[in-house]
C-alpha cells in the first residue's frame, strides 16, 4: 500500500486546512488510518485514527474538538480536517495504515511521505 499525503500549507493562527491521504489499493479500506506529526525538533505524535468504516474514531488530548477525521472509501481517501489551529501544530503531518480495522496509536505498518503544515503566530 502506498499512501500520499497532501493538503499541507502556511496558514495563521486560527485558520483551518484539510488533509488528505490517498492510498495506492483498496486494500487500505479494510484498515484504520491514522495521522500523526513531528513537529520540528520533536519526536513523532499520534493525531488522530479513525476505524475502517469510519464508525470509530481516536484523537489526541491536544487536537480534540479542534481537529476532526473521516474517510472515503469509495476514493480510498481520508481526511484530516484542522481547525482552530494553533502554531505548536506546526509539523510535518503523515498518515499511515494499521494492521488492524480499529482506531489505535500504534500498530501501523504502511506510512505516506508526510506534508508540512505551518502554522504563523
Amino acid at each position: 500500500v502506498q499512501l500520499q499525503a497532501s493538503g499541507g500549507g502556511l496558514v495563521q493562527a486560527g485558520g483551518s486546512l484539510r488533509l488528505s491521504c490517498t492510498a495506492s489499493k483498496r486494500t487500505a479500506s479494510n484498515n484504520a488510518v491514522g495521522w500523526f506529526r513531528q513537529p520540528p525538533g520533536k519526536e513523532r505524535e499520534f493525531v488522530a485514527a479513525i476505524s475502517w468504516n469510519g464508525g470509530n474514531t481516536l484523537y489526541a488530548d491536544s487536537v480534540k474538538d479542534r481537529f476532526t477525521i473521516s474517510r472515503d472509501n469509495a476514493k480510498n481517501t481520508v481526511y484530516l480536517q484542522m481547525n482552530s489551529l494553533k502554531f505548536e501544530d506546526t509539523a510535518v503531518y503523515y498518515c499511515a495504515v494499521n494492521l488492524r480495522s480499529v482506531p489505535t496509536s500504534s500498530g501501523y505498518i504502511y506510512w505516506g511521505q508526510g506534508t508540512l503544515v505551518t502554522v504563523s503566530s
